[in-house]
């Protein structure tokens, strides 16, 4: 048996707005450990028992906008991938999946499929590994293994598993996949103890999935089947024709294949379940990160440079600058450079809600931190007024910005540390530190970093127009 991973990395998780964007959604973000939500995800096959089965690579499938975040946070990790799948635009788990499949068996091999959102937390991975474990066999035996989260309260917010006849090793068939319930039913199949939440992760053979695919919605299988065959292909980056899979229909894996298998009635006894109790949370909102988070003696939790005065049942996070709360309960309060969430704990669902507003307003905020990362480093736009704005970048070694012009902006570059190899017009030349060059506007050129260790300069703009679409690009590495 081979063992391939698939990391579902879509969403945006505006619910974790302001320091979940578009462009660097909460699956890159460490918020509940050393690493992000994505490298926790991948290293948690660390240490897995597969009983002489093969663990392949995994695959991510994910945005185009941050393909170059991802590879950087695999690398970061020391994990090289298996390739990426670039979704041209987001359709759900369930074509996102058979796009997987469709990848996984492109070489010939039909290998089981650990399926994983790079979005949860599990606090207790050695359950989680265990867990994996038994469903192994199970997937490799042709069954469609969920993950049932062994619930800890009547939660609302959760679609439910209801546990049917034993498998062994703890395992067992699935009677019935179960809406969001209200209050008091959610209260009921606490008390039943037959339910499980459903979380959402699936261990499942390649073959099997595309099978049933073709059973439950063959017409998104033939959609991803077109779009797959048209891929292109550059690097590592594998992205399926655009216009097949935009025709494709949006469906989660739930209701495409495992509501229709055991529909009552209709049930094939094809989809098992495996209890998994590790301290799961997806972290859906703040509140999630705030029940999972360690708390001092009043109920609080912190990161970053807080100072708290008769403070109690709050989390407040902190990128850089103090905040400092003084007589406050059951608050979330969360700090970046460029915006301020202060919120009722008992409310935070209505964040999308400010999310929608800044949309509808063209705000910025809801795209991009001011802190922007490319393939080559990140920049941070730290001051703007009419007609200027004054950036920091930093380019990591080997780094190179495309060849590009501006049509309404002149730049100074000033190097802080490190050495700039510039192209100016018909120029190539040194830039080291505290020196500084000037590129007037209309003047193709090009930054490098052609060092050993990051270059960080200081860029200052003037011209009528500043925005990052005032960019003709002639050559780039990274495909832009």
């Amino acid at each position: 048996m081979n063992v391939q991973p698939l990391i579902l990395c879509g969403g945006s998780g505006t619910r974790m707005w302001p320091l979940s964007r578009e462009q660097f959604p909460k699956q890159l973000l460490n918020l509940a450990g050393e690493w992000s939500m994505l490298q926790a995800t991948v290293r948690r096959l660390n240490g897995l028992p597969l009983a002489g089965a093969g663990l392949a690579a995994p695959i991510l499938i994910g945005n185009e906008e941050y393909r170059f975040l991802m590879a950087e946070q695999l690398r970061q990790i020391g994990v090289a991938h298996g390739g990426m799948l670039l979704e041209p635009c987001g359709r759900n788990t369930a074509p996102a999946l058979t796009l997987g499949a469709l990848l996984a068996r492109a070489g010939g091999d039909d290998p089981v499929l650990a399926i994983m959102p790079a979005d949860h937390v599990i606090q207790d991975e050695a359950a989680f590994r265990a867990a994996v474990a038994v469903a192994l066999p199970l997937a490799d035996a042709g069954k469609l293994v969920t993950f049932g989260i062994c619930p800890t309260a009547p939660e609302t917010g959760y679609g439910y598993i209801r546990v049917g006849e034993p498998l062994g090793e703890g395992a067992s068939l699935v009677e019935q996949f179960v809406e969001k319930p209200d209050q008091a039913t959610a209260q009921g199949y606490l008390d039943s103890g037959r339910y499980l939440w459903n979380g959402g992760i699936f261990v499942i053979k390649a073959s099997v999935w595309l099978a049933r695919m073709a059973q439950c919605r063959p017409d998104i299988l033939a959609a991803c089947e077109v779009a797959f065959a048209g891929r292109q292909q550059d690097m590592d980056f594998v992205r399926p024709d655009q216009a097949a899979f935009a025709a494709c229909p949006a469906e989660s894996i739930d209701y495409a294949v495992m509501e229709p298998l055991t529909a009552p009635g209709r049930n094939s006894g094809e989809v098992a379940v495996v209890p998994l109790d590790a301290r799961w949370s997806d972290v859906g909102a703040w509140s999630a990160l705030w029940e999972i988070g360690d708390k001092d003696a009043a109920g609080n939790v912190f990161k970053g440079d807080v100072l708290a005065v008769d403070t109690a049942d709050s989390l407040v996070l902190t990128s850089g600058r103090l905040v400092a709360t003084v007589g406050l309960r059951d608050v979330v309060v969360v700090e970046t450079d460029d915006a301020i969430l202060v919120a009722d704990r008992n409310q935070i669902q209505k964040v999308k809600d400010v999310v929608g507003q800044l949309k509808a307003a063209g705000r910025p905020e809801t795209n991009s931190h001011r802190k922007v990362h490319r393939p080559w480093g990140w920049y941070d736009s730290i001051d703007c007024g009419p007609r200027f704005q004054v950036k920091r970048i930093v380019v990591k070694p080997g780094g190179v910005l495309s060849l590009q012009m501006h049509h309404h902006r002149a730049e100074h570059w000033i190097v802080v540390t490190g050495t700039a190899r510039v192209t100016k017009g018909d120029e190539t030349f040194l830039v080291s530190e505290n020196e500084s060059t000037f590129i007037p506007l209309g003047t193709t050129h090009r930054l490098e970093n052609p060092g050993k260790l990051p270059l960080e300069m200081i860029e200052v703009q003037s011209g009528a127009y500043l925005g990052e679409d005032d960019i003709v690009r002639f050559e780039d590495r990274y495909g832009r």
